[in-house]
């Protein structure tokens, strides 16, 4: 399925203070422990690390535990969810997707997906979905990709974001300042 054909249905459920969302293909849920063995193989793959500003590669030992025990107690500053294809018999996590607060009620969103599953549509689904959501009632919705990726671009530009400007970020894995192209999207 092509990002362009992605189903549109969401279904939306509360679970506390973080939605559930459900399309077509994916559960976009809230992290649990269960996350860590797929989101250590996934992230430990450098071609992924290589696209995030954050992911070191090597990963270090016990950083994949950090990071979800932090997401689960609510002491990072963004909120993550799973993206679970198990729908589709496809496992309880190809990916994720976050939304970080900023001032003035913007967020910035940051998404990976499994490098085996790249070019499957999954990052638009689930990235659309959040937007139709909007869990954190944003008025604005950045988001920041590597020049050298522009698959990532198509899954904002899909999902209704505005090229605005470029820059550039530190990528841990590449140990490098790396330029990057910076999209908008202005909310209902």
């Amino acid at each position: 399925m092509t990002p362009q054909s992605a189903p549109h249905r969401l279904d939306i459920v509360r679970t506390e203070d973080q939605p559930v969302l459900t399309t077509e293909r994916l559960i976009i849920r809230p992290l649990r422990r269960s996350d860590m063995g797929p989101i250590e193989l996934h992230t430990g793959d450098r071609r992924l690390a290589s696209n995030t500003a954050s992911i070191p590669h090597p990963l270090p030992p016990g950083a994949t535990d950090a990071f979800v025990t932090r997401v689960m107690s609510g002491a990072g500053d963004e909120t993550v969810w799973a993206l679970d294809a198990s729908p589709r018999d496809m496992g309880e996590l190809v990916g994720v997707v976050s939304l970080k607060p900023l001032d003035r009620a913007q967020s910035e969103i940051g998404y990976w997906v499994a490098p085996s599953l790249w070019n499957t549509g999954f990052a638009s689904e689930a990235v659309t979905a959040l937007m139709a959501a909007n869990p954190l009632g944003s008025r604005q919705i950045f988001g920041s990709i590597f020049q050298d990726n522009p698959a990532s671009a198509r899954v904002l530009t899909n999902a209704g974001f505005d090229y605005i400007g470029d820059a550039e970020t530190y990528c841990v894995a590449r140990q490098a300042v790396v330029p990057t192209w910076t999209y908008m999207r202005q909310m209902a």
